[in-house]
Protein backbone atom coordinates (compact mmCIF):
# COMPACT_ATOMS: atom_id res chain seq x y z
CA UNK A 1 0.00 0.00 0.00
CA UNK A 2 1.02 3.36 -1.25
CA UNK A 3 2.47 5.73 2.06
CA UNK A 4 -0.33 8.42 2.59
CA UNK A 5 0.30 12.08 1.37
CA UNK A 6 1.27 14.85 2.88
CA UNK A 7 -2.36 16.46 2.62
CA UNK A 8 -4.04 12.59 3.87
CA UNK A 9 -1.47 12.77 6.85
CA UNK A 10 -2.43 16.25 8.03
CA UNK A 11 -6.55 15.21 7.62
CA UNK A 12 -5.36 12.65 9.77
CA UNK A 13 -3.57 14.72 12.15
CA UNK A 14 -6.49 16.79 12.30
CA UNK A 15 -8.90 14.04 12.93
CA UNK A 16 -6.63 13.23 16.04
CA UNK A 17 -6.71 16.85 17.57
CA UNK A 18 -10.41 17.05 16.93
CA UNK A 19 -11.24 13.79 18.94
CA UNK A 20 -8.72 14.85 21.72
CA UNK A 21 -10.62 18.13 21.71
CA UNK A 22 -13.54 16.58 22.31
CA UNK A 23 -12.57 15.04 25.77
CA UNK A 24 -15.00 12.06 24.67
CA UNK A 25 -12.01 9.43 23.83
CA UNK A 26 -11.48 6.69 27.14
CA UNK A 27 -7.72 7.34 28.04
CA UNK A 28 -6.50 4.54 26.62
CA UNK A 29 -7.45 5.25 23.37
CA UNK A 30 -6.53 9.25 23.83
CA UNK A 31 -2.81 7.89 24.55
CA UNK A 32 -2.86 5.60 21.47
CA UNK A 33 -4.00 8.97 19.54
CA UNK A 34 -1.77 11.10 20.93
CA UNK A 35 0.96 8.76 20.20
CA UNK A 36 0.10 8.55 16.35
CA UNK A 37 -0.73 12.15 16.43
CA UNK A 38 3.38 12.89 17.43
CA UNK A 39 4.59 10.36 14.67
CA UNK A 40 2.34 12.38 12.33
CA UNK A 41 3.95 15.59 13.83
CA UNK A 42 7.34 14.28 12.73
CA UNK A 43 6.41 12.70 9.49
CA UNK A 44 5.35 16.18 8.45
CA UNK A 45 7.83 18.26 9.99
CA UNK A 46 10.37 16.50 8.03
CA UNK A 47 8.31 16.44 4.50
CA UNK A 48 8.18 20.31 5.02
CA UNK A 49 11.82 20.83 5.85
CA UNK A 50 12.72 18.33 2.72
CA UNK A 51 10.59 20.45 0.66
CA UNK A 52 11.39 24.16 2.10
CA UNK A 53 15.54 22.61 0.75
CA UNK A 54 14.03 21.83 -2.06
CA UNK A 55 12.81 25.15 -2.68
CA UNK A 56 15.81 27.27 -1.26
CA UNK A 57 18.52 25.52 -3.34
CA UNK A 58 19.07 25.40 -6.83
CA UNK A 59 20.97 22.92 -9.23
CA UNK A 60 23.32 24.76 -11.21
CA UNK A 61 24.20 23.33 -14.98
CA UNK A 62 27.65 21.60 -13.37
CA UNK A 63 25.22 19.37 -10.93
CA UNK A 64 25.80 21.30 -7.89
CA UNK A 65 23.48 22.88 -5.65
CA UNK A 66 23.57 26.60 -4.37
CA UNK A 67 20.92 28.82 -2.70
CA UNK A 68 18.20 30.30 -4.38
CA UNK A 69 18.27 33.85 -4.68
CA UNK A 70 16.19 35.61 -7.66
CA UNK A 71 17.66 38.51 -9.25
CA UNK A 72 16.87 42.02 -8.31
CA UNK A 73 15.59 43.35 -11.61
CA UNK A 74 13.00 40.27 -12.03
CA UNK A 75 9.69 41.58 -9.98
Amino acid sequence: MAEPTFEEKLAQLENIVNQLEQGDVPLEKALDQFKAGVKLSQDLEKTLKTAEKTVTEMVSDGGTTQPFSPKDDQQ
